[in-house]
């Protein structure tokens, strides 16, 4: 059997014209920083548009998170989002820490509604806090003329009323100021690309970020996801079992698993990808060389500002 001159992988030759995010969470421990700067020192290269840190439920990790975030507006060259909540807090107290993120340096936030302090509670307002997220947003803008991202869910968020609901909330906080939305991950590009029809119908043209989950633990991922209505192929668990024993054959089923995933939103015209990187590197490195984008590339920040 003779292949063709022009039979290349896959993943031969692609333009390098994707761009992409990065999301980290706030280490713990010295040993977990450690694994987070050497993380960020790896995909650094890569020139993704920004970088976010996330914010534990009920504002748990306020003080990491802003800590986090500031150290890397400091001391890198990236841009910083921090996550933001409205969560257990006042409009005075979200309005402080904004105002502390700005003094740092610190132009991004990503505005959530925010997840309860306790596992399975429902989301209660503050007394003197923002209702959701499109509050938090107009409040926000009101602050400071933060770029703002938002999240969006496109299996639908498990507290909605209905698909349509949820949709239409999205709608109020992009009106509301922010730039763009990221999605809760997912596993089919079907389900992306369903969504983003939906998206178009409702008259939404802001960018609907494709959010990556490349699955370094299945067992952790089947929780997460039942967390947030993310459905789980079952092949996904076909194709993982049998590898809890052998992480580095698990890596490498993952990363094809997320790169193929990737590759498929690609072709069908997406090219912004926000990684859920859980603070490792080589999944998300893996996957980007995939896409063919390289260490030290140039980015034009006149257009990821717009």
């Amino acid at each position: 059997m003779t292949l063709k001159d022009d039979a290349a992988p896959l993943y031969a030759d692609l333009a390098g014209d994707a761009r992409v995010s990065f999301e980290f969470f706030p280490p713990r421990t010295e040993k977990m920083e450690t694994q987070l700067w050497s993380a960020i020192q790896t995909l650094a290269p890569l020139a993704p548009r920004f970088v976010s840190v996330t914010y534990g439920a009920g504002g748990s990790t306020r003080e990491r998170t802003h800590n986090t975030v500031a150290r890397i507006a400091r001391e890198t060259a990236l841009s910083a989002a921090a996550h933001l909540t409205c969560v257990a807090a006042s409009k005075a107290e979200i309005g402080d820490v904004a105002d502390a993120y700005w003094d740092a340096g610190v132009r991004h936030i990503v505005a959530l509604r925010g997840d309860p302090p306790e596992m399975g509670g429902r989301f209660e307002p503050h007394p003197d806090g923002y209702s959701g997220a499109a509050e938090l947003v107009e409040g926000l803008m009101k602050r400071h003329p933060f770029e703002i991202s938002v999240s969006a869910y496109p299996e639908v968020h498990p507290e909605a009323a209905s698909a349509q609901a949820d949709l239409d909330n999205l709608k109020r906080k992009l009106d509301a100021g922010a730039s763009r939305a990221i999605t809760q991950f997912f596993f089919a590009p079907e389900t992306y690309f369903r969504f983003m029809d939906k998206v178009l119908a409702a008259g939404i043209d802001a960018d609907i970020v494709p959010g990556i989950m490349p699955v370094s633990n299945f067992a952790a991922v089947q929780r997460m996801s039942a967390m947030c209505n993310t459905d789980v192929p079952d092949w996904m668990g076909r194709l993982f079992d049998g590898l809890d024993d052998l992480p580095a054959a698990r890596q490498l089923v993952s990363a094809t698993v997320a790169a193929e995933l990737c590759r498929k939103l690609y072709e069908g015209g997406a090219r912004d990808f926000h990684f859920y990187t859980l603070n490792r590197a080589e999944l998300s490195y893996a996957i980007c060389h995939l896409l063919g984008l390289r260490a030290g590339r140039t980015v034009d920040r006149q257009e990821d500002a717009a």
